[in-house]
């Protein structure tokens, strides 16, 4: 019944049309190598102060959805990804259009992406409300070793060590600490400035690890260019026939990159990395991954969107932001005072049920939207970046200092811009750092109620059941790297 008067109220003008211009405008932008839907979705948040809580999460949604579909375009055509989830498409989708193909390429990856956006919206209606029934049993020291299982999970399969990951969340979590200790009433940490009161507010550490770096990155390599491909005469609506024999790879690979976006911090990258190989594995013609295979192309584009809707699975139940560009979304729903967790349900129903049936309808507008602007999109791919990296610098700028009205504020976006352009540079995630600064308030709320209700015991996080459960996934993500190198060096020493 809730979701009926959600699609209901979701085909009204308003709803729709924030939902078209995120989906269209996150399209358009995950299209162009360098910039992806975490910076627009950070630019556009101060842009929703004034609008209402709904249609903003709805708006910044379509942009996700939006975004990690427009990716494929750049990494058939030009060989380098808009998004870092489309990396796997490169592999065949650029291949398959210097071949002559564009359009076969280009309508396996629009339609691999609506259907694995599809699927995992369908798991996300039906498992979102039974896990926040669940979640609604958590104490304080379940919250708090969920949210260490996670850090760790994010840590354990990000790009680099396993120790940068970790130093990565460290590093985030340190960033939150300034300002004023809300469970004590005291400030901490702010070295006698009073800009420094209120901590590092989240807009401008968002826009500077996620937009800055990315500008100061993109200005280093401003002259990076690669050769487009035409789409002149290329048939983008993909054929019934063409999809019987893609089937199962499409169902598995959805499956898989549905489960792996549930898994808090793992993101689409490794989802559609997970699903290529397997793909690969199952395969009766594994030697053509990588030479313009269609399987491959359906496989990282079915698992990468069914990621999206996997990640908003622990969002919504438990306030656990299931990837980065999540970690922006649960920023926005907390500016709106709006607390994702297992009460939502009760406390926003309507949003909750508008933002899983808006997740099913942005899908389908995706699809629409790539099918009949594909072509113009891949004309605008090739603006060059000199032009777009001010533009997108002034609006930063603005976005911070439109928040509080202090200069303090825009210093802090350029400060973290800098941060996260040598993370990035020296191989550390910037994801962890993100999600490590976003959970920090929650994290430290659970451990002092959970230290309080114990008398400052550490016991209840080994002897309640769940902690435990949560304790021992995190010690054993904590130890699989290292056993997983032994292995290796054991098998070399032996050849």
């Amino acid at each position: 019944m809730e979701l009926l008067q959600a699609f209901h109220y979701l085909l009204t003008p308003t709803p729709m049309m924030w939902l078209m211009i995120g989906v269209a405008s996150g399209i358009f932008v995950g299209a162009i190598p360098g910039l992806g839907g975490g910076m627009l979705m950070a630019l556009t948040v101060p842009l929703t102060f004034s609008m209402d809580s709904t249609h903003a999460v709805l708006l910044l949604m379509g942009m996700h959805v939006g975004s990690v579909s427009g990716g494929l375009i750049s990494a058939t055509l030009l060989k380098m990804p808009g998004t870092p989830s489309a990396m796997m498409t490169t592999f065949d989708g650029y291949p398959m259009a210097q071949k002559g193909n564009p359009g076969l390429a280009l309508s396996l990856g629009i339609g691999a992406s609506a259907l694995g956006g599809l699927i995992s919206a369908i798991f996300l209606i039906i498992l979102a409300p039974p896990l926040a029934t669940l979640a609604l049993k958590f104490g304080p020291w379940e919250y708090f070793s969920m949210v260490l299982m996670a850090l760790v999970l994010i840590s354990s399969i990000s790009q680099g060590t396993m120790l940068k990951g970790l130093l990565s969340a460290m590093l985030g979590i340190t960033a939150a600490l300034p300002g004023l200790n809300a469970s004590d009433g005291q400030l901490r940490l702010t070295f006698g400035h009073e800009s420094m009161t209120d901590g590092f507010n989240l807009l401008p550490v968002l826009l500077g690890i996620f937009v800055m770096s990315q500008l100061i990155k993109d200005t280093v390599e401003i002259n990076k260019k690669a050769t487009s491909i035409s789409l002149k005469n290329s048939r983008l609506f993909p054929k019934l026939s063409t999809w019987k024999k893609h089937t199962v790879n499409l169902f598995r690979s959805s499956i898989v990159g549905t489960w792996i976006g549930i898994l808090p911090g793992i993101g689409a990258s490794i989802s559609s990395m997970v699903s290529y190989g397997m793909a690969k594995a199952f395969s009766k013609t594994p030697e053509k991954f990588g030479t313009g295979h269609e399987e491959g192309i359906v496989a990282s584009e079915a698992a990468n969107n069914a990621n999206a809707g996997g990640a908003l699975i622990p969002l919504i139940t438990m306030g656990i932001p299931g990837a980065p560009v999540d970690a922006i979304l649960l920023g926005a729903m907390i500016m709106h005072r709006i607390q994702p967790g297992p009460l939502l349900f009760q406390t926003n129903g309507d949003l909750v049920w508008a933002l899983m049936g808006g997740y099913l309808v942005a899908n389908i507008l995706m699809f629409l939207i790539m099918l009949f602007s594909t072509r113009l999109v891949a004309k605008i791919i090739n603006v060059n970046r000199a032009y777009l990296v001010p533009v997108i610098f002034v609006f930063c700028v603005i976005g911070a200092y439109a928040l509080s009205n202090r200069v303090f504020d825009v210093w802090l976006v350029l400060a973290f811009g800098v941060v996260g352009f040598f993370l990035d540079k020296a191989k550390f995630p910037l994801g962890p750092f993100v999600i490590g600064y976003v959970l920090t308030a929650f994290l430290e709320e659970n451990l002092r109620s959970g230290l309080q209700s114990s008398d400052g015991s550490f016991l209840p996080l080994l002897t309640r059941p769940l902690s435990l459960v949560f304790v021992l996934i995190a010690v054993f993500f904590l130890i699989l790297p290292s056993y997983t190198d032994w292995r290796r060096k054991t098998k070399a020493a032996q050849t």
